[in-house]
């Protein structure tokens, strides 16, 4: 008779050859605000190189010396593995010279996958004589060199548009100036990304539309956080969140990685086999979201120093 120990382990190293390898997954991050939190930072980037991400994309904000700071977390992140980097170039605010020198400069240093994204039009300088669309950077880029390109998309309309004919339009746009696939801001209707994903095969949109995932940490934050835009969270969550406490972190975490969880099983049997999740530098509901995907932490990934 098998002991119990072994009998769990073969059950659950069925679980994870059962579903290893039958999707990707890639990840955001942001660079430390300070030097205090360096340190976390760190170890949270390791944890996720433990499950071999198809690419992590780096975030860049339109402030001073923002694009150094990318650039050396990319170059840092380098050391410890090879897995592909895709840092974010937005172009509002920021000078063609520039922008040129800055590709030149990651291309050169192997980075090859960039996130074309316009940036942030509220405080653009209209002292500087910058892109003002995504797909001019897109084209822009194409010309500096080669790059693979990835490019937002938006399945609940981008809050400066008209209507989705228009974000659609948009988006071919930056398909016809060279990009190669897309990320959706982040949803939580499962309906509303496969109608998009229709609709961008009806307009000839035949690249990859990778499905943004934000894993619910803080509901009071996420709620400030859509503000802005024109994401909707459906009745049956905000009814799950509604009597939380403002200190049940555990449990918030917890409905956080169930949503996360049920919406992936629902894009799985839809055809969807990768996930982008935009990770807000947190760790512990990925770790569990990438167990349920039986996708192991594999401590071969790092390079040997």
């Amino acid at each position: 008779m098998k002991s119990f120990d072994t009998e769990q382990k073969e059950y659950i190293d069925k679980f994870f050859s059962k579903s290893f390898s039958k999707c990707n997954i890639s990840f955001e991050i942001f660079p430390p605000a300070d030097c205090e939190i360096e340190s976390k930072f760190w170890n949270f980037i390791k944890i996720l190189i433990k499950f071999r991400p198809k690419f992590i994309s780096i975030t860049y904000r339109n402030t001073s010396n923002s694009y150094n700071k990318t650039y050396s977390i990319v170059k840092k992140i380098q050391k410890y593995t090879n897995i592909e980097l895709a840092p974010h170039i937005t172009c509002i605010n920021v000078k063609s010279n520039e922008l040129y020198n800055l590709a030149k400069k990651y291309w050169k240093n192997g980075i090859k996958h960039v996130i074309a994204l316009r940036g942030d039009i509220i405080n653009i300088n209209k002292n500087i004589n910058s892109l003002i669309y995504a797909s001019d950077l897109v084209y822009f880029l194409k010309q500096i060199a080669n790059f693979n390109i990835t490019v937002a998309a938006y399945p609940e309309i981008h809050p400066e548009s008209k209507n989705a004919k228009e974000d659609l339009i948009n988006l071919k746009r930056k398909i016809d100036a060279g990009a190669t696939r897309a990320i959706t801001q982040f949803f939580f209707n499962i309906e509303t990304y496969l109608i998009f994903r229709d609709k961008c095969i009806s307009q000839g949109i035949n690249i990859e539309i990778i499905p943004g995932i934000l894993p619910i940490n803080n509901f009071i934050q996420l709620k400030k956080m859509i503000k802005i835009t024109n994401i909707k969270i459906p009745n049956f969550i905000n009814k799950m969140f509604q009597s939380l406490n403002k200190q049940d972190e555990k449990i918030c975490k917890l409905l956080g990685s169930f949503i996360a969880i049920e919406m992936i099983r629902k894009l799985k049997k839809e055809g969807v086999n990768h996930f982008h999740f935009y990770t807000l530098n947190k760790s512990e509901i990925i770790y569990a979201i990438c167990l349920y995907l039986g996708i192991k932490p594999n401590e071969n990934v790092f390079n040997k120093t």
